[in-house]
C-alpha cells in the first residue's frame, strides 16, 4: 500500500492485519502500513475509539490483537470473497490449504468467532478429508470476478485463451453469461474474432481486458445453452429416434447429449456428438423409453455391445 492511501483506507488495513497476524507488534505493523512506528499506533487508536476490542501485550515481545468472539467487521479480499462463493457453487474444497483463497478466508471466520465454534472450526478442517473432483479444475478468482463484471456490465472483452491444442490467442468476444457445469466453468458468448457463438473454459484464459464498447445480449437460456453447445462438434457424430413424445423425453434427457427435437407426436429425434461412444450408449440406455440409433456407428456399436452385457448377464 503507498504513501498516497488515505488514513480510512491504512485503519481498514490495520485491522485486517489485526485479524490475520494475532500478536503483530507496532514494529511490524508500521513496516506492512508503510509509516511510521508512532503512526501505527495512531491508527490502533483511531480503531478502539471506533468500538473495535484491541487487545495489547506489553513488554519485548507484546503485539496487538483483536478481542475473541467481538462483533468486529470482517474484510475479505477479492478473491477470497469470490473463492467462497466458487467453493459453493463448484464443490470445490480447498479450506485445509491456508495459503489459497478459500482457507484463507475460513480462517479469517474461525479468528473472529467464539473460542468453541473456533476450535470447531480448526477441528473440520484437520479431519474433514474431501474426495476431489478430478475434472475440477478452478479457474482464476481474479480472472472470474473480471469476467462476472463483463457480463454484467455487457462489456465487450479481450481475454488471452490457450486452445486446446496447448494454443494461446487473443480473443475479441461478447460475454452473455458464465455457467458452472460439472466443476467447470464456462463462459458463454459471442467471438468476434470467430464469428460465432462460444463456450469457452474460464480455467485456460489468462488475461482479461473489459473494454469501453458495449453490447446487448440476446434473450437467451445461458444453462440450456452451454449444455447444447457441449454436446456438439465431437469426432463421432450420432442421430437417436425415441419412440416417445418429445415432452416425455426432454423432461429427463442431458442436454449435453445434443440437440432434442420433435419428429411428430409420438416421436423425436436427437442429433448430436461425442468423444465417447461408450458413455453415450450408457446415458441412452439410462431413457426409460425406446430409442434407435438411426446414424452413428462407433455409437450403435457401444449399444449393442452394452445390451449384449446386460443379456449375458441375465442367462447367467
Amino acid at each position: 500500500m503507498g504513501h498516497d492511501e488515505s488514513p480510512t483506507a491504512r485503519a481498514l488495513l490495520t485491522l485486517e492485519l489485526l485479524q490475520s497476524s494475532p500478536g503483530i507488534t507496532a514494529e511490524r505493523l508500521g513496516e506492512r502500513l508503510r509509516v511510521t512506528e508512532r503512526a501505527a499506533r495512531r491508527y490502533v487508536a483511531i480503531l478502539r475509539e471506533a468500538g473495535i476490542p484491541v487487545e495489547s501485550e506489553r513488554g519485548p515481545y507484546g503485539g496487538y490483537r483483536l478481542g475473541r468472539g467481538m462483533r468486529t467487521p470482517l474484510i475479505f479480499t477479492t478473491a477470497e470473497a469470490l473463492g467462497l462463493v466458487m467453493a459453493l457453487l463448484d464443490g470445490h474444497h480447498d479450506i485445509a490449504d491456508a495459503t489459497g483463497p478459500v482457507g484463507s478466508a475460513v480462517g479469517k471466520i474461525g479468528r473472529v468467532l467464539p473460542e468453541s465454534l473456533a476450535q470447531t472450526v480448526a477441528a473440520v478442517r484437520r479431519t474433514i478429508s474431501a474426495v476431489p473432483d478430478q475434472s475440477a479444475v478452478s479457474p482464476d478468482p481474479d480472472i472470474t470476478t473480471s469476467l462476472v463484471q463483463a457480463c454484467d456490465s455487457r462489456r465487450r472483452t479481450t481475454i488471452a485463451y490457450t486452445t486446446e491444442n496447448g494454443n494461446e490467442r487473443k480473443m475479441v468476444v461478447d460475454p452473455w453469461a458464465v455457467v458452472v457445469r460439472h466443476a467447470r466453468w464456462y463462459l458463454l458468448c459471442w467471438s468476434h474474432t470467430a464469428e460465432a457463438r462460444r463456450v469457452l473454459r474460464v480455467d485456460r484464459m489468462g488475461a482479461v481486458d473489459i473494454e469501453e464498447t458495449t453490447f446487448v445480449r440476446p434473450e437467451i437460456d445461458p444453462v440450456t445453452e452451454v449444455e447444447e453447445h457441449l454436446g456438439e462438434g465431437w469426432a463421432y457424430p450420432v442421430e437417436v429416434v425415441f419412440d416417445a413424445p418429445f415432452a416425455q423425453v426432454d423432461r429427463y434427457l442431458p442436454r449435453v447429449l445434443g440437440r432434442l427435437e420433435p419428429l411428430d407426436d409420438d416421436r423425436c429425434r436427437l442429433v448430436g456428438s461425442t468423444n465417447s461412444p461408450g458413455w453415450y450408449a450408457q446415458e441412452l440406455a439410462r431413457q426409460a423409453v425406446p430409442f434407435r440409433v438411426v446414424e452413428g456407428d462407433e455409437v450403435r456399436r457401444c449399444v449393442a455391445e452394452l445390451g449384449q452385457r446386460l443379456l449375458d448377464a441375465a442367462q447367467h
